[in-house]
């Protein structure tokens, strides 16, 4: 692996992960009960579970993606935040973290192990990590909004909180 690429890699992988930018992508959700993750406060237009359950949508897309399939894109905005604004249960809730989560390790495991510049169609693979990882920052950023609202910031594992 020449430098540039490895250079490449660590600059997707810390995009993806927040590191050196924000709380740690991973921790973002961690620590809420189902509760505080349906709620609006001040009758924001998403609960954190849906902000949540939006972002897992795009993960797995890019994830097919990157696999070389063609997802289909919704026709709508509303399309891609799907389910209800709460979990029916911690079970439900929990159960959406994880898959984020795993979603979140797949991009990474992915990013480090690809080779960034081929890909499929008009977009690298690189244009596509950094298209996810973009998205992810500005989404979390909404959910740590969401959480300082709800007084739940921060999660257990620390986060920026100035």
């Amino acid at each position: 692996m020449d430098s540039d690429d490895r250079i490449l890699k660590k600059v997707v992988g810390r995009a993806l992960s927040g590191k050196g930018a924000h709380a740690a992508a991973s921790h973002v959700f961690s620590g809420l009960d189902a509760k505080a993750a349906g709620a609006r406060p001040g009758n924001v237009p998403h609960s954190l579970f849906q902000v949540l359950n939006h972002i897992a949508y795009w993960q797995d897309w890019v994830i097919k993606w990157l696999d070389g399939e063609k997802p289909r894109v919704p026709k709508h905005a509303s399309g891609s935040w799907p389910g209800s604004p709460a979990p029916a249960n911690a079970a439900e809730w929990q159960k959406s973290v994880r898959h984020f989560q795993a979603g979140l390790k797949e991009l990474e495991r992915r990013a480090s192990q690809a080779d960034l510049l081929t890909g499929t169609g008009k977009q690298s693979r690189l244009e596509m990590l950094h298209a996810i990882a973009s998205h992810n920052s500005y989404h979390l950023g909404q959910a740590v909004v969401l959480r300082q609202m709800l007084g739940k910031w921060p999660p257990p594992s620390g986060g920026v909180t100035w």
